[in-house]
């Protein structure tokens, strides 16, 4: 008997066509060897030269290519509806929102598998004939990561009834590593690509103020993206050329969380935040901004502290106050690596959706 409670073994298709690995691959992944492990039947249509495709192949997964240029590449529709009705799957899962553009055009019937899609971004949905066709009419369920994306589907128009919320989580196993290297700076950790939503410049201009204010402490910025110079150039000119490394993209995010103090997430919006997920399952205490569904990962006051997007002010002081308060820092890291080991893993997640499709099966019309 597997997790939910039901014997029935299910067929899966999964699609993802992105090519770039990141939170929303890891998360797949880890749902793929959760179901495979349990003995589901999965098909995964991805990206032949993505890091899901290669990484899948190590899975009692049948991974098969699908490359899907923009929202409007139609040309493997065809195929995808010729694989439907050969294999004829209890469950189609799409994890991206290309993948959920795709579903207009696969057949729905009595004799077609449940659909399922998630979303994982905060952006505000428009409230049109569109969205709520392509979540109320192609989508049997829709999963939402986290409170403020189920409340923005809400707003946009979909029936709360087919949203299930169901967080996204994390393998904590491989976290808990004792803190690398020594002096007397406290070290500020950040990871996340370098793009606009992102507010490292914010993150930037608090470290000037906290400078200027006689607190000299290190930055470590993982993660790389179109904003990599501009930010570089940033940091120069705000003096902080000695006091911030810009290390690039990292592949041992355990390593690099070790190096570090405390974790800034400075973003203008925000799914869930897997990277302060991340850094609470390494004891770290996370200071993030109020967007998005951070607010429901990071408890202000217990495991970090929350701020305004957009406020570098805000953030000056809240970096301070922990800088100067190693034990509240060392608690709330504490705290923060029992909420993940409580409520955010990688096996939770996974089970719920598998509750979910089991339910969504329960229930056909």
């Amino acid at each position: 008997m597997n997790g939910s409670g039901h014997n029935r073994l299910l067929k899966i298709l999964h699609i993802d066509p992105e090519r770039n690995w990141g939170g929303g691959e890891a998360q797949v992944f880890g749902l793929l060897a959760y179901l495979a492990d349990k003995g589901h039947q999965n098909h995964l249509l991805t990206h032949p030269a993505g890091a899901l495709f290669a990484r899948c192949r190590d899975l009692n997964v049948r991974t098969l290519p699908l490359t899907v240029r923009n929202d409007i590449d139609l040309r493997c529709v065809p195929a995808v509806r010729r694989l439907m009705r050969q294999e004829q799957y209890d469950i189609a899962h799409l994890h991206t929102k290309r993948a959920h553009v795709l579903s207009i055009w696969l057949p729905r019937s009595e004799r077609h598998p449940r659909r399922v899609v998630t979303r994982r971004m905060d952006y505000a949905e428009p409230k049109s004939w569109y969205t709520r066709y392509l979540y109320n009419r192609q989508a049997d369920g829709v999963v939402a990561i986290s409170r403020a994306i189920r409340d923005g589907l809400v707003r946009a128009g979909v029936e709360p009834g087919k949203i299930r919320l169901i967080h996204s989580g994390i393998d904590p196993a491989g976290y808990d590593r004792p803190r690398v290297g020594t002096g007397e700076k406290v070290v500020v950790g950040s990871l996340a690509r370098l793009e606009e939503r992102k507010g490292h410049r914010f993150l930037l201009e608090a470290a000037a103020s906290l400078k200027a204010r006689g607190l000299k402490l290190r930055y470590r910025i993982a993660g790389d993206g179109p904003f990599r110079r501009r930010l570089e150039e940033l940091a120069a000119r705000l003096g902080l050329g000695d006091d911030v490394s810009f290390l690039g993209f990292v592949s041992d995010i355990p390593e690099f969380l070790a190096t570090i103090d405390l974790f800034v997430m400075a973003s203008l919006s925000e799914g869930l935040g897997v990277a302060a997920l991340e850094a609470m399952a390494a004891g770290k205490p996370v200071i993030a901004t109020r967007a998005g569904g951070l607010p429901e990962s990071v408890l202000d006051g217990v495991t970090g502290i929350l701020v305004p997007p957009q406020d570098a002010g805000a953030l000056t002081e809240a970096i301070g106050r922990l800088a100067r308060a190693p034990e509240l820092a060392l608690g709330m890291g504490r705290r923060g690596r029992e909420r993940v080991m409580e409520h955010f893993t990688m096996t939770q997640m996974a089970r719920q959706n598998e509750a979910f499709y089991y339910d969504l099966l329960d229930h056909q019309p």
